[in-house]
């Protein structure tokens, strides 16, 4: 008896020690009036990204430190991380900025007195007056963009990318230059010994309670630095705050004010001669600084391709973290702006319960359209346990298989050299994992996360018509999706498939039934 009561309260101590564990590296909570948001403004945004052409993911507005809405569409959730994209590179910036603290570089060293060992046999006057401070605010010099012809898993980034010609004065000429970035990441490692994240953790992952993170490295296993990076939404959210705060974080000055205000301020203008009508207009106008955008209403922001967003706005006090898929990155900001930052009031606001409790009900009901489960087809005892070759096709499919019943499809695509068995269910989602690569903008690299052979993946699958299966496979720790349409003719089959990259097309494929 005394055992069993003994186990209770350490039972209780461990949870009440969970609990406060959590309590640390949460963001406090609260309602939206209390922090002078309009529930009623947020739940428009809600209803208007409904309606609109873009995918997002997730949302969380904080305001005057504290969450006021949080939302993941269905089947995206809070434990998944997503892929930052160029997020990435506010956090490698972040780095750089330690490290000035700690006096073991500075903006205005010289690139080429950290890599003496890659340099090319002429060095240019333009690659000797390359700064650190250049490849912070994109002005490297490099025309056109080398980072396509540099990011290849053969190559070595550093000594292609100083060997790479330098025909403008750095710090003179914005160009987006990922592979300048990079260059951040390799300086960190070379002064400090350790990988990016590595180095960050102690310094701004552990502090923010930041943890379950991972970041793409090369092939020298040095972090990509200008992409790559994987964490949660609330750790943009988090991110996003500390700069709010100016380095600051539960009384703890992590990094120093005046890095942060050096870092959040206009550098260099993206296209100086632009009309003015045009630069109003464009959150992409509004001046780069290290490695974070400034943006109209005199905010400014971390920025990921397909809409990955962390928006930072002093005026208001406030954050927005989003993650998303979206091809119209300036029509996705405009709704913060033309929905949640009108929402921001200068004083508390009255309690409004019924209006909140609605915009509770929305945000704990948020889904990506589903099809619902349709009519089962004469054909799936047909196809089950069936195997289609597929001829010659650029997707590098030689086939695919079916186990198939009213419930759920499990499908079998088949390469030279692998096999992937993928399960849909019908009219719901279903969660796995693949060694399949998925979609990513990112083509012309390799991935190489922690568990990076494993992506987590849900699919849901729908009968179109009697003759006609389409396939929705999500992968749902980064932006992106594919989607299978599999036309049946007596033993042939049309295979369509199709990502956001492809566009409107879609990648059509034939194939055979195997006797």
């Amino acid at each position: 008896m005394k055992m069993k009561k003994l186990q209770l309260v350490l039972t209780l101590i461990l949870f009440y020690f969970y609990l406060s564990i959590s309590a640390q590296t949460s963001l406090p909570r609260s309602t939206p009036e209390e922090q002078g948001v309009s529930s009623e403004g947020i739940l428009k945004f809600l209803e208007a990204a409904e309606n609109s052409k873009h995918e997002f993911h997730s949302i969380m507005i904080l305001r005057h430190g504290k969450v006021v809405a949080e939302g993941w569409w269905n089947p995206y959730k809070p434990e998944l991380r997503h892929t930052m994209y160029s997020v990435s590179k506010s956090f490698t910036s972040t780095a750089i900025g330690f490290a000035v603290a700690e006096k073991k570089l500075t903006v205005k060293d010289q690139v080429i007195s950290f890599f003496p060992e890659y340099l090319p046999e002429t060095v240019s006057d333009n690659l000797k007056a390359l700064t650190i401070k250049d490849l912070l605010t994109m002005s490297a010099g490099q025309v056109p963009d080398p980072t396509p012809s540099i990011r290849n898993w053969d190559r070595d980034w550093v000594r292609s990318f100083l060997a790479t010609p330098f025909p403008k004065k750095p710090g003179t000429e914005f160009l987006y230059n990922s592979v300048a970035t990079f260059m951040l990441s390799a300086i960190i490692q070379k002064v400090t010994g350790e990988k990016l994240i590595d180095y960050l953790k102690p310094r701004l992952f552990d502090p923010l309670g930041i943890s379950g993170m991972d970041w793409e490295v090369s092939q020298f296993q040095i972090n990509t630095g200008g992409w790559g990076l994987r964490v949660k939404t609330e750790d943009l959210a988090k991110f996003g705050q500390l700069y709010l705060q100016k380095g600051n974080w539960n009384g703890k000055q992590l990094l120093p004010k005046e890095w942060i205000e050096e870092a959040a301020t206009k550098k260099i203008e993206q296209a100086p001669n632009a009309p003015q009508a045009k630069k109003d207009s464009s959150d992409w106008m509004q001046g780069y600084c290290y490695k974070f955008w400034r943006c109209r209403n005199n905010a400014y922001r971390g920025d990921g391709a397909y809409g990955q967003f962390i928006i930072i706005m002093p005026e208001q006090d406030a954050v927005v973290a989003i993650t998303a898929e979206s091809f119209d990155l300036q029509g996705e900001i405009n709704m913060v702006w033309d929905y949640i930052l009108p929402a921001m009031k200068k004083e508390n606001l009255p309690a409004n319960e019924a209006m909140a409790n609605k915009l509770k009900q929305k945000l704990a009901s948020l889904a990506l359209p589903l099809t619902p489960k349709s009519s089962n087809s004469k054909l799936t005892e047909v196809i089950d346990g069936k195997t289609y070759s597929i001829e010659t096709n650029e997707k590098g499919l030689t086939g695919v298989s079916f186990q198939i019943n009213d419930e759920q499809c499990n499908v079998t695509f088949r390469t030279k050299s692998d096999s992937y068995k993928i399960a849909f269910s019908f009219g719901q989602w279903i969660d796995g994992e693949t060694i399949k690569q998925g979609p990513s903008l990112i083509t012309g690299s390799r991935s190489n996360f922690v568990n990076a052979d494993v992506s987590k993946i849900t699919g849901s699958s729908n009968w179109k018509d009697e003759n006609t299966l389409e396939l929705i496979l999500r992968y749902i720790e980064s932006p992106h999706t594919e989607k299978f349409i599999i036309h049946f003719v007596e033993d042939t089959i049309t295979l369509e498939a199709q990502t956001i990259y492809d566009g409107r097309e879609r990648k059509t494929m034939k194939g055979k039934m195997l006797p």
